[in-house]
């Protein structure tokens, strides 16, 4: 009798616990199912994200090492090629990665995730078509004020290698989301320096100085935080100097750490701070031979000659609907 009561509770207790068993199961596949909706509901981020510096291909010895110098040499460019560089002394304290974030990966923060698939490629701006060479040395002789580099140089070609290998699985002719400027909405007014100061102190000089002529690195090798103006900065012929590119990449960029699906700044506020860093005197470039095409001309390139009437302050500053509406 006894042993029947051992088998009673025993077979009890399996039953219990297989019971628990299937209601456990049935929980996780309940949370499973809530899971795969709640991501559903989530939409789909479609935009390019440029592989991280730990996928470069290391095993490849002479090509791995070469694209992974390139990578550095856009991290690192003025370590190398700035004023006290250590390979050559052809361009300004920054790095490429100042304008093209986090090593050109990062999405509507000017990135490379475009860039082998559409060059060669005709740009209006230079009335040819350009390689991806002289690309890159439009870059060096505007965004770097500085020198071309040799097509055949090591640091040209590892520039280019690190390029190619971030767009390897982008079909030629190819344009991922994330990949152009992210274009933000055009003010009923024109730009308003004076705002864009205060902007600037509130935002941005904690960073970029109240001078705006950024914070050196520790070794004094190159800036943590690029100079916006000033001998150091951009030229006046590179895009960032024109009104529509920079307050892009401000509103969807900066402060930095600023991701793009939740920007820092208003779109005021973003149209208003790059107009009064491009207000601030910088290198110039003799770009008299940009725009050949006037009708090509952008309306946000602030010299002349112009197809409009309307004035150099217009072009830089805006508003630009009228402008737009009148070549329409």
């Amino acid at each position: 009798m006894k042993a029947n009561w051992i088998l009673i509770f025993i077979c009890a207790l399996v039953t219990g616990m297989v019971v628990r068993g299937w209601l456990t199961v049935q929980e996780q596949n309940a949370q499973l199912v809530q899971i795969k909706r709640d991501l559903a509901a989530v939409p789909e981020d479609s935009v390019w994200h440029g592989a991280p510096a730990n996928q470069i291909p290391f095993y490849s010895k002479q090509k791995g090492s070469l694209i992974y110098y390139g990578y550095e040499l856009i991290r690192n460019t003025a370590y190398y090629l700035g004023p006290e560089g250590t390979v050559a002394q052809i361009a300004n304290g920054l790095n490429c990665q100042n304008c093209h974030l986090d090593a050109g990966t990062r999405p509507y923060a000017y990135n490379f995730g475009k860039v082998f698939a559409t060059y060669p490629m005709y740009r209006a701006r230079n009335n040819k078509v350009q390689t991806l060479y002289d690309r890159i040395n439009d870059c060096m002789v505007r965004s770097m004020n500085g020198q071309p580099l040799q097509k055949n140089s090591r640091e040209m070609q590892a520039i280019y290698a690190y390029i190619q290998w971030l767009d390897k699985d982008i079909p030629k002719g190819c344009i991922k989301g994330g990949t152009q400027v992210k274009a933000i909405p055009y003010m009923d007014t024109a730009a308003n320096t004076l705002s864009g100061k205060i902007v600037f102190m509130a935002k941005c000089q904690s960073c970029h100085g109240t001078d705006g002529q950024g914070q050196l690195n520790p070794l004094g090798s190159g800036y943590t935080y690029p100079p916006l103006w000033g001998q150091n900065s951009y030229n006046d012929g590179a895009g960032m100097f024109r009104l529509t590119k920079i307050a892009a990449f401000v509103f969807n960029n900066m402060p930095y750490g600023t991701n793009y699906h939740h920007p820092a700044l208003s779109i005021e506020e973003a149209w208003n701070v790059g107009a009064y860093v491009n207000s601030q005197p910088r290198p110039h470039y003799d770009a008299k031979a940009d725009w050949q095409d006037i009708k090509k001309k952008p309306v946000d390139y602030p010299y002349g000659p112009f197809g409009d009437q309307f004035s150099s302050f217009q072009h830089k500053y805006g508003p630009y609907k009228p402008m737009i509406s009148k070549t329409d």
